[in-house]
């Protein structure tokens, strides 16, 4: 026998899901235009920064942007060097005015398409230190680098080298942030309006025992699933073991309510009856038991909420609640 007495128990609500890539923040890294891939230097599950070369790729069109810059390159040095010259000329006065204003409209026009040709590489994605080394070297490489847009880990890849990448199809590279996952899970509807933005959560993944994470719920889905009843529900995992997978079983407890003190008895002292009302066995003396009704709230920690039907101090029997109720089915029969 043991005394009914004072907890607190919080609201819970419990679901299943699977872990996944925090999908604001991955990357699907394509080729901005369509070429030949020529190197790839990432593999599956390496860690990258951001800009760090991803693979390459052989394009056409990189290699008329950079001939025009070479041409856009030697056109302005000779526009610079006539203007200078035509400058001496008349300030010698050995040509006519209209030779230097020729002069200085030829140098304007060779500035403005070595700009153009600069910002056309630009948009291809090369940096201004890249752009200076071709115009110094008149060089023309058309190796067009693919860099990572964020620091993280490639989560796929679908190219190799000799693959001619389709535009509008599968990104050939994904690179996802990994210092924060989310854990995804569908909650029954009747249940969905219990949860808000905020709460705190506590995720359980399957395969990798012993480990919890705790988070706070980021997302509850505006729409239930017809087929399923369900709505969906995001927790955001920062600071996430590196063990984790996305696609990983995962359980959540998420703490909807504060704790509330409320009347608790241990869970075995609660029995079904053959009605399906939940009785609990009342003593004063333990020896006498009197058969009582009750109405059961929440489960937590092995101890059930006793909403109604008895009285904090009450004497009640534990494990030995259940024989209590087969001997009196027996006696009634």
């Amino acid at each position: 026998m043991l005394p009914s007495q004072w907890r607190a128990f919080d609201r819970r609500l419990q679901a299943v899901g699977y872990i996944d890539f925090d999908q604001d923040r991955l990357a699907q890294v394509s080729s901005p235009y369509q070429g030949r891939v020529r190197q790839v230097l990432v593999q599956v599950g390496d860690r990258v920064a951001r800009g760090q070369v991803l693979f390459t790729v052989d394009s056409a069109d990189l290699t008329q942007a950079e001939s025009n810059l070479v041409a856009a390159t030697g056109m302005r040095a000779l526009a610079s060097h006539t203007l200078e010259r035509a400058h001496h000329l008349f300030d010698i006065q050995a040509n006519a005015g209209k030779d230097l204003e020729q002069a200085v409209a030829d140098q304007q026009t060779a500035e403005a398409s070595y700009r153009s040709a600069r910002t056309a590489l630009r948009l291809l994605g090369l940096t201004d230190a890249q752009i200076d080394r071709i115009a110094a070297r008149r060089a023309i490489d058309g190796e067009l680098r693919v860099t990572s847009p964020i620091a993280g880990r490639v989560a796929t890849r679908a190219v190799a080298p000799g693959d001619w990448p389709q535009q509008g199809g599968a990104a050939p590279i994904s690179v996802a942030a990994d210092d924060a996952l989310w854990m995804v899970a569908t909650v029954p509807e009747d249940e969905i309006a219990e949860i808000r933005p905020g709460d705190p959560a506590s995720v359980r993944v399957d395969a990798l025992r012993g480990l919890t994470l705790q988070g706070r719920v980021d997302l509850v889905g505006s729409s239930v699933d017809p087929a399923t009843h369900r709505v969906q529900v995001r927790t955001v995992l920062h600071g996430a073991d590196a063990r984790l997978r996305p696609q990983m079983l995962a359980s959540m407890e998420v703490r909807t309510a504060p704790p509330a003190q409320a009347v608790a008895v241990p869970a075995d002292a609660v029995v079904r009856e053959g009605d399906g009302t939940m009785t609990v066995y009342v003593t004063t003396d333990g020896r006498r038991f009197t058969r009582r009704p009750v109405e059961l709230g929440r489960q937590q920690d092995g101890q059930d909420e006793i909403v109604a039907g008895l009285a904090a101090g009450e004497r009640v029997a534990g494990t030995g609640a259940l024989f209590l109720s087969n001997a009196l089915a027996l006696q009634s029969q």
